[in-house]
């Protein structure tokens, strides 16, 4: 609250209003920044899709690039796996501080500064590999910095939404923002492999890398003003540590079920959609080796961005129409990672490729409806700290996929069926589920009662 009494401020929605400083003004929810109006909003979530794409197209810059990489620099198989993997391990460890850092300066300050960073760092790359002659080790660090930087985005992104955008639109917003992982990953799959095969691994860096920072540049100039991009330096360091001064009770906060509810099936489904995204293109490729590779690597995320935007509205359709926000979470993770489930079950059962496509398709797009569940179920409960519980989660469920994914290779070379990998997808996903239903909930717990409008 502002010394002085309470300002009014502008929900999205409503009329266009002058922007309230940082902890200078009071929402409905308690929180110091004002909502977006619907044009902000509008603008925002384009420009976060664009962002969520540009974020994936760096991502994936390896991956697609991982055989030229190998033939370039004399790598074998096991060299190849360790670039891969040190992604993952950076990735790990800036999802909480991220989060956090985000709550306190505000997500688009932390957004922009990541994305920055790994623009350019991709930028660089194909420059830095010539000065160099140590490779392997350069891209190993490379890969692990890119892990650090990308892994405060979505926890920044949890934030941001949860103190701009009201709760009857978080979840289009947030599915909307979302379907940029799957158009990120078409688009570098298309354009990159076109620029690898006519200029060389290097023009995919570049592309990536410069896209990346006309992005910031836009969104710095038409979006932010001087002072948005200001950050004092002593209010960073201070941000950095979770004050005990802080209003949000955090002993507290952890002892809630509910709490723990959202972020056991959060690190449930994160865990099972890397497993999906690593062995899917192996379980058709060894189980239909005459397939055309570009059908299973594309239409499953070409089904996941409408099947993405359709859980947002319908969610948000059935809040408007008066459902209990709490029984519209636990539908749409009933879908998200239930019904999805049934359909990798599936996958492991058929022997024909139609069917096959079809399966897969349903069970990858049906995981999205987890960011109308789950992902907005963390700014119903605490939007004051929702990116650091989002990182919380985030971090668990990129650790828990590193083990299912190593587990799943395990199972396979252990049965010699992928039916067990579908059936362990299937059962993590069930663990999150269950727990979710039984503990889970959508009224805040990061306040005191009496100052929440519910």
């Amino acid at each position: 609250m502002a010394t002085g009494g309470v300002r009014n401020v502008t929900v999205c929605g409503g009329e266009h209003g002058p922007r309230t400083p940082q902890h200078d003004g009071m929402r409905r929810d308690g929180g110091g920044e004002p909502y977006w109006s619907r044009p902000e909003c509008r603008v925002w979530t384009a420009m976060l899709l664009l962002g969520t794409c540009l974020l994936y197209c760096a991502r994936v810059t390896v991956p697609i690039c991982a055989v030229a990489l190998s033939t370039h620099f004399g790598w074998d198989k096991k060299q190849s796996g360790v670039v891969l993997s040190s992604f993952f391990w950076g990735y790990c460890l800036t999802q909480v501080i991220g989060g956090h850092i985000s709550d306190q300066i505000g997500g688009e300050k932390v957004l922009l500064l990541s994305a920055s960073a790994w623009g350019f760092l991709t930028f660089i790359t194909p420059v830095l590999t010539q000065i160099t002659s140590a490779h392997l080790v350069f891209m190993t660090c490379s890969r692990f910095l890119m892990g650090l930087l990308q892994g405060v985005y979505f926890p920044s992104l949890a934030s941001l939404l949860s103190q701009r955008v009201r709760e009857s639109e978080r979840a289009f917003t947030y599915s909307t923002v979302g379907t940029g992982s799957q158009f990120g990953t078409l688009v570098i799959g298309a354009a990159g492999s076109l620029l690898l095969d006519w200029y060389g691994w290097e023009s995919v860096f570049y592309f990536s890398g410069l896209l990346t920072l006309l992005w910031v540049y836009c969104t710095c100039k038409y979006l932010l003003t001087e002072k948005d991009l200001i950050i004092p330096l002593d209010y960073l360091r201070r941000s950095i540590s979770i004050s005990k001064q802080s209003k949000v009770p955090w002993k507290q906060l952890f002892k809630k079920a509910p709490i723990w509810a959202v972020i056991v099936a959060q690190l449930c489904t994160a865990s099972t959609f890397f497993t999906l995204l690593s062995w899917l293109p192996t379980f058709f490729k060894e189980t239909f080796p005459e397939s055309k590779g570009w059908v299973f690597n594309v239409v499953p995320w070409l089904v996941a961005i409408p099947t993405s935007l359709f859980s947002g509205f319908l969610s948000d359709h059935l809040i408007n129409q008066g459902y209990r926000t709490v029984t519209v979470r636990k539908f749409m993770q009933v879908i998200g990672s239930g019904v999805s489930s049934v359909f990798a079950l599936c996958l492991g059962q058929t022997s024909s490729f139609c069917n096959a496509i079809v399966f897969a398709s349903a069970s990858v797009g049906l995981q999205t409806f987890n960011h109308s569940g789950i992902s907005v179920n963390v700014q119903d409960l605490a939007p004051s700290c929702a990116g650091l519980l989002f990182g919380v989660g985030n971090t668990g469920g990129a650790l828990l996929g590193v083990v299912c994914v190593y587990l799943a290779g395990y199972l396979m070379e252990t049965t010699g069926s992928w039916i067990s990998v579908f059936n362990l997808v299937a059962a993590v996903n069930s663990v999150g589920l269950c727990v979710f239903l039984v503990f889970g909930e959508a009224q805040r717990v990061d306040t005191d009662s009496a100052y929440i409008d519910l």
